[in-house]
This record gives C-alpha cells, sequence and structure tokens, in this order.
C-alpha cells in the first residue's frame, strides 16, 4: 500500500547511506583548485546569475561551444538568468535566499527525474521523454513476471505486471523508428502477445494482513520485488551503497556518478563529504558531449554507469568489465582487511569482454531504442534488444548488408507472416530517424549499418567492404566482416571448421553460444522473507509511486526520509557459484544458445510468530506445463542469456560435444551432489548410518521435490525437470534430436574398443606401429594418424573402390555389348 503520509523528505536518494567517510580539507582544496570552466564562464553576463552566487565554481551542463549550451544560455537569457540554470533547475534565480530561490513546485533538484522531465528534458528532446513510461527500465516487466513464475507462476506466461499502470500508446501515436522496424515489430507483437502486451496493470501491495499468509504464501513475492528488485527502476534513485549511486530517469545514465558517491567538483555549495552526490556538474552522452574531471576530458556514458544497475539478475554489467561475484572477500585489502563491496558484493576478476578490451561501452553496440524504448511495451530484454551480431559481423557467407532483416532475431524462423524477412537484403541507409539526431551525427561513407529489425545504426557505418564503428568515447574502429575475412584466408581454422564446414552453427546458433568465455551461474537462489512480528524493509516501489502519486514529491530528488516501509524483511543465499562454460538450449528466437540459472529459487517464509510457513519449498507451474504434466513443472528457471564476456576465440569443440553440462544433463551429469530432497546429518555414526549422540542438529535440510542438482534441467531420455526460460513461447532445452547431434561424449571408446587387439588387422598394424616407435603419444601425433592415415586414407580407399567398381561396372557392360553384337554376327 502506498503511504499517504505528506513528509517527503530531504531528497538524497533512498534510506539513510549506510556507508560514511570523510574527506580532508586538504583534499577539498585540492579538488576546487583542479575544476575546470565554470558555469560563470560560460557567458560574458554568466556572473549576474543569481545562482551562481551561491554556485560559483559549479560545472557547465554542457562544454560552452555546444549547441546544446548555447540553447540553454539563449533560453535563460529571455527568463532572466544569463547563466541558464533556470532552464533545467527552475527556481528563482533573482532571489537572495535559498528557500525562495529553491523555493515551490517549479523548482528541480534533479531535472532529469521522470516525475518531472516534462518540464525540464522534453523541450529539446520530447520523442525521448514520451516514451519513457513504456520502456523496459521503467516497467520492469520482465523482471516482475521472472520473479512471480518463481512462485508458481502466478501470471502464468502474460507479463501482466509493470511498476506503474501504464497503457498502450495513444491511436494516431507512432512508435518511433523506420517503417520497416514498425511493419517488424507489428508482426512480432501478433507472434508474441504475452510479451507485446497492451498494458501492463500496476504491480499488488505487498502483504500487509500477515493472516494471509497461510493460505497464500506465494504473496511473499510482492516483498521480495519491492525490497530487492525494483530499486533500480528509473522511478527512484534507488540503493546508497558503494557503486550503486545514480540519478532518477534522464540522469540514471547521463549524469556522471562515482562509485564512491563523492561531489569532486568546484561547486562550494554542494558538499563534498557526504555521499550521494554526482561526481562533477555535467552531462555525458555520445561523442560531442565532452565531460571535465580534474582536468581530464572524457565523452560517452562508461560502463560503471550502466553496472549501477545491471550487477545482478542477469550481472551483464559487471560480466562486461570481466567481473564475477565471489562468496569471499579475499584477497585482503591494504589495510588488512576484506575487499571492499561493490554493489554490495565481492567479485574475483575476470576475462572482459573483447569489445570492452577495444574500448567500447554498452552504448556502442545497444541503440537508443533498445535502452530508451520506442514507445510500445516490450516486457523482456529480448523483446526490447534489438541488435544482433551479424548486424555488424555478417557471416562468411555474407556482409551485413547482404544479410535479409530479421537475421539472427529470428522469431519468425517457421512463420510466414513476417514480410521484412522475404527481402533478399537490407542494405544500408544514408537517413537518420529524428530521436537520435539530437546526439552525434558521424560521417555517412557507404551508408550506415542497419539492425536485424530496420533501424539504422547510428555508429556504425559502411565503407567499401568493411565497417567503421565510431565509439562514444572517440575511437574510430575499423572492422573486417566475417565474409572479408574468408576470402581473405583469415579465418583461424576453428573459425573455418565452426562456421564453414558445419554451417548449421550459423543457421542455428547464435554467435556468442561459441565466443562466450565465461558466465556466472548461480546455482539455487534461497530467499527468505521473514515476517516476524516488527520486522520491516523499504518499499522501492511505493516509494516511486509516491513521487508519481504526490505533488509535493514530485521532484524531490532521491528517497531519503520517505517512510515507505512494508512488513517483512529479505534475506538471499546461494547453493553454489560456477563460472565455466554454461549450459545450453533455446532462447526466443528458436536458436541454440548459452543458458544459466535465472530465478532457481527455493522460497522460505517466516510469519508473524517466527514460525516457518514455507520452508525451502519450490513452487510449481501450473499443471501441463513446460513438460511437468498434472503436477506442473518445479518454478525452476534456467534462462536463455547472453552473457557479455564475448571472446575472439570462441570455445573448444569438446566444450560442447563432450560435456554433460553443454546438453543440460548438469555439472557431472548431475551426479558430483547428493539428492537435494535428503536430508544431511553429519556426527559420530555407526558403519550402518546410525547416529550416536542424541545432541545432534541437521547440517543441511532437505528441499522437498529437488531430487536432481540444481545444474540438471533435462534427462538423457528427455525428461525436462526445470524450465528454460518462460518468456517466450519458443525457448526450452535441447530437444532429443538437437542433444544427439551434439553429443561427441565417448569418441574416443570408437576406435580404442578395437585398438590394440579388437580385430586382427588392427592387432597387426599396432604391433608394427610398437615395433617402429609410431604409436601416437601425442595430440598432435594423434591428429595426424587420425587425418593422414585414418579419415584421408579410408576417404581414398573409398573412392577408390567406388571409381573401381564403377570402372568396371562399365568393362562388363562394354563387354557384353561387344559379345551380343558377335553373337548376331
Amino acid at each position: 500500500m502506498v503511504s499517504t503520509l505528506k513528509h517527503c523528505g530531504s531528497g538524497q536518494a533512498g534510506p539513510s547511506p549506510t556507508r560514511s567517510a570523510i574527506v580532508t580539507s586538504a583534499l577539498f582544496l585540492s579538488l576546487m583548485a583542479a575544476s575546470s570552466v565554470a558555469a560563470q564562464d560560460t557567458s560574458p553576463d554568466g556572473p549576474a546569475s543569481g545562482c551562481l552566487k551561491c554556485h560559483a565554481g559549479i560545472e557547465p551542463i554542457r562544454q560552452p561551444d555546444s549547441l546544446m549550451m548555447q540553447a540553454i544560455l539563449e533560453e535563460g537569457e529571455q527568463r532572466g538568468d544569463p547563466a541558464g540554470c533556470v532552464v533545467c533547475h527552475g527556481g528563482d534565480a533573482a532571489a537572495e535566499e535559498k528557500e525562495i530561490a529553491h523555493g515551490g513546485n517549479a523548482f528541480y533538484p534533479d531535472p532529469g527525474s521522470p516525475w518531472v522531465n516534462e518540464k525540464t528534458c522534453k523541450a529539446c528532446h520530447p520523442e525521448h521523454v514520451r516514451v519513457q513510461e513504456r520502456s523496459l527500465m521503467m516497467t520492469e516487466a520482465g523482471k516482475i513476471q521472472g520473479t512471480v513464475w518463481a512462485f508458481g507462476a502466478m501470471t502464468g506466461y502474460e507479463h501482466k505486471w509493470g511498476n506503474y499502470r501504464v497503457d498502450k500508446l495513444p491511436v494516431g501515436t507512432k512508435s518511433l523508428g523506420t517503417d520497416a522496424y514498425r511493419a517488424y515489430m507489428k508482426a512480432l507483437r501478433a507472434d508474441e502477445p504475452n510479451v507485446f502486451v497492451e498494458a501492463h496493470e500496476a504491480l499488488p501491495d505487498a502483504p500487509r494482513d500477515l493472516s494471509r499468509l497461510a493460505e497464500h504464501p506465494e504473496e511473499a513475492a510482492f516483498t521480495y520485488l519491492r525490497n530487492q528488485c525494483l530499486r533500480c527502476h528509473l522511478g527512484v534513485k534507488g540503493r546508497q551503497e558503494r557503486g550503486d549511486y545514480r540519478g532518477m530517469g534522464c540522469s540514471a545514465c547521463h549524469i556522471p556518478y562515482g562509485n564512491e558517491g563523492f561531489y569532486e567538483g568546484g561547486d562550494p555549495s554542494i558538499p563534498h563529504d557526504q555521499p550521494g552526490h554526482l561526481l562533477v556538474h555535467s552531462m555525458q552522452g555520445t561523442r560531442d558531449a565532452k565531460v571535465k574531471v580534474h582536468g581530464h576530458e572524457y565523452s560517452g556514458i562508461p560502463v560503471e554507469t550502466c553496472t549501477t544497475c545491471h550487477d545482478r539478475g542477469k550481472r551483464i554489467g559487471v560480466s562486461f568489465q570481466g567481473l564475477m561475484e565471489s562468496a569471499y572477500s579475499s584477497p585482503f585489502a591494504e589495510d588488512g582487511q576484506g575487499q571492499p563491496a561493490l554493489h554490495t558484493k565481492h567479485y574475483v576478476a575476470m576475462h572482459q569482454d573483447i569489445h570492452y578490451q577495444k574500448g567500447m561501452t554498452c552504448q556502442d553496440c545497444h541503440t537508443s531504442i533498445d535502452v530508451h524504448g520506442d514507445g510500445c511495451l516490450a516486457a523482456a530484454t529480448l523483446a526490447a534488444v534489438q541488435i544482433e551480431c551479424a548486424d555488424c559481423h555478417g557471416t562468411p557467407d555474407a556482409y551485413p548488408w547482404e544479410l535479409p532483416l530479421g537475421f539472427g532475431d529470428e522469431f519468425f524462423r517457421d512463420l510466414d507472416q513476417a514480410p521484412p524477412l522475404k527481402a533478399p537484403n537490407r542494405g544500408t541507409t544514408k537517413n537518420l530517424t529524428s530521436h537520435v539526431k539530437a546526439g552525434m551525427v558521424y560521417p555517412v561513407q557507404d551508408g550506415y549499418l542497419l539492425t536485424a529489425r530496420g533501424n539504422p545504426l547510428t555508429n556504425a557505418v559502411r565503407t567499401g567492404n568493411r565497417v567503421i564503428v565510431h565509439t562514444a568515447a572517440g575511437k574510430d574502429i575499423t572492422l573486417s566482416p566475417l565474409k572479408l575475412l574468408a576470402d581473405q584466408k583469415k579465418l583461424s581454422l576453428r573459425g573455418r571448421v565452426a562456421m564453414q564446414s558445419v554451417r548449421g552453427h550459423v543457421q542455428k546458433m547464435e554467435c556468442y553460444t561459441c565466443h562466450t568465455s565465461w558466465a556466472p551461474q548461480c546455482y539455487g537462489c534461497h530467499v527468505k522473507i521473514d515476517y516476524t512480528a516488527g520486522t520491516t524493509s523499504f518499499d522501492w516501489l511505493a516509494a516511486g509511486r509516491r513521487h508519481d502519486e504526490q505533488d509535493d514529491c514530485a521532484r524531490d530528488r532521491g528517497e531519503s526520509g520517505y517512510d515507505t516501509t512494508m512488513p517483512g524483511s529479505v534475506t538471499e543465499g546461494r547453493s553454489y557459484l560456477r563460472f565455466e562454460d554454461p549450459p545450453m538450449g533455446v532462447n526466443g528466437e528458436g536458436r541454440i544458445s548459452p543458458v544459466a540459472p535465472g530465478c532457481q529459487v527455493s522460497v522460505t517464509v517466516i510469519g508473524e510468530d517466527g514460525k516457518s510457513v514455507l520452508l525451502n519449498h519450490i513452487f510449481r507451474t501450473p499443471a501441463g506445463t513446460e513438460g511437468g504434466g498434472a503436477a506442473g513443472q518445479l518454478s525452476l528457471d534456467m534462462s536463455p542469456l547472453q552473457p557479455h564476456t564475448m571472446t575472439k576465440n570462441a570455445r573448444t569443440c569438446d566444450s560442447c560435444h563432450a560435456s554433460d553440462k553443454s546438453l543440460g544433463y548438469g555439472i557431472g551429469a548431475g551426479e558430483l551432489t547428493r539428492p537435494w530432497d535428503r536430508r544431511v546429518v553429519v556426527d559420530l555414526r555407526t558403519a550402518d548410518g546410525h547416529i550416536l549422540p542424541k545432541n545432534h542438529v541437521t547440517q543441511i535440510e532437505p528441499i522437498d521435490g529437488l531430487t536432481a542438482d540444481w545444474s540438471r534441467f533435462v534427462t538423457e531420455d528427455g525428461e525436462q525437470l526445470q524450465t528454460v526460460g518462460h518468456h517466450f513461447q519458443r525457448s526450452r532445452p535441447l530437444n532429443d534430436e538437437e542433444r544427439s547431434h551434439v553429443d561427441r561424449r565417448g569418441v574416443c571408446l570408437t576406435c580404442h574398443q578395437e585398438i590394440p587387439e579388437g580385430s586382427l588387422a588392427v592387432s597387426l598394424l599396432h604391433h608394427v606401429a610398437s615395433f617402429t616407435g609410431q604409436i601416437p603419444k601425442t595430440r598432435s601425433a594423434h591428429d595426424s594418424l587420425i587425418r593422414n592415415k585414418i579419415l584421408l586414407l579410408s576417404a581414398w580407399g573409398q573412392v577408390l573402390m567406388a571409381g573401381g567398381l564403377s570402372l568396371a561396372g562399365l568393362v562388363g557392360v562394354l563387354w557384353l555389348r561387344r559379345r551380343r553384337r558377335r553373337a548376331r554376327l
């Protein structure tokens, strides 16, 4: 329930910070000295601004010579503020007192907040503001559906709930994008109506009548969501912890925040010793938005800005950076303490994505529509993201511009109702849609590349048979598509085999299935929601709705002081963590992709009296779903994903073809762990298992119904044990035919059951090889034997045999004809 209290707090994001720090006066002075161009220097009359009497030294929101800054200054001049502060922040620049200058509902501490940006950002960016409420970063509908799926598939496959009630675009209002894109998406929405819904209902309140829990324990999901999962949406400033500091709405991405949350600019009125503030008062965006910090200039949106939210769930932000969550805080820090928590977690440094190593950031691949949305409701990341690897890299047989629209994004693989897929090739374009022209516009060269869904990639252009990727950070990366590499004989042996010799890989698999170097795999998510009397936690969604529904809270720059608490507290744990080669499944596009544990939730609910309502309970999906029969399937999900840990060198053949795990059978075929549904007691016992001490406790409680390991989601006989994706109708485990095609386990035994004495001929050759020292003892020797002596010799033997038989047949026919001719004579 959203609180009706009117007190809205002072505006710092989230509950009171748990981390405190002191910046010395010496550091303060050094920060002041290091500040670059100040706002009062952006125009001749800048110092006359009333705002700068207090905020002297503050950084200009954009560099002085930018068109945006010039427009702000011109508008500010007309409003009586030559520095332009009131254009974004409102307020009264002529007032002497802070209370008046910052007073009233027309002053906006965070102009990018979605609750006020119709009065601020919309003046220059109307299309982005128009679509914001329907973007996935605002609705979080996929995250909500995924969580309630783990609590018994409460809405089935329908993505019914969002953070806020939101309807489809008004009649007559077009979504963003090209005409080809809109045609493609119209067909896709018709094909996946449970994901591309007409409207979202508002997520129900967390339980407050705790007497209902005994009968409806699944409603504890609402407490879990509101406290843990929904603190990252753009309607709130979110948790104030190391690595999580950010703004709201547009400011969440376009205003820089350091991981420590301290202001390091030149405004003396902003505290330098209190976390929760922007790093500097400047806007980051595309290449033409330059930001200066301590004399160093950068452009683009740093990856760390994205990871303030993308550090849990699929963890793609931290994975892209090469960070894998760890259960340990070692190695020790310089002061002898444990590794400092980042996003409240500890990490192992892993291989960084190849794009990250090249200096690319998230925005260099992900388009404006990927991030901001197009105005229509797309309730899962696979629904909202329009890019594919082949959009820039192509295939060994086709340049990106030679591929049809929809290649790689093949929701319509088995369907005929998608006209865009019938075009022979997508080509390039020299036209940009209006909503992307506010950012950096690069030279068109031979045309902008197009995404799989038909929109221009604004920073990727064709030049001859190559591609130039203009990064937001300032690099111009020349890329040779796969077809060019193939024509120039520059593909590696492994690449030629995988993409040209075995063409089914390109046709049926996501590129990142092979090129993922690792993936975070958190097996078993143990969630405890404790409603013991007096226990409460912060309700982030109620805080967001207070911004939305109470006029005097709309302009708050955060949730500090909000009393939006609810009964219950949430604790999470894991069974175990892995990062090596992820298993495989089929994603919503019908392509084979990596999968990793999604919501594998074992739920414990503690009632108001402190007693268990549920203990380590796994819910089930409705009867007849997900291969579960009449009892339904366990609501444990293995989620298809793009791990964002790409590497130039693909994973080895045997990591898929000789692996139980890759097929879905589990780590070590699921036989390394004991059954999870059995109680484990560790104490003195007899040889026949009798526990000797009466005073013993259970070491590991059983999880009822979990008869296989968390990592095992299909059996060798094809029985499905968990769900594999539930957003899209085509996601599933590998089927029997696919697994049989992939499975090459035990291939060594094919030869070695005959070696050395399985047959007379083999035995004779083995003894000769042994006597002459030709027994292969190394990998290269084995490769040579198999390729040169077994494969090629066998092949040529069969060719010569077939040729000899054909020749003999021809000779026989000629002989018969000649004999018949003689007989007639």
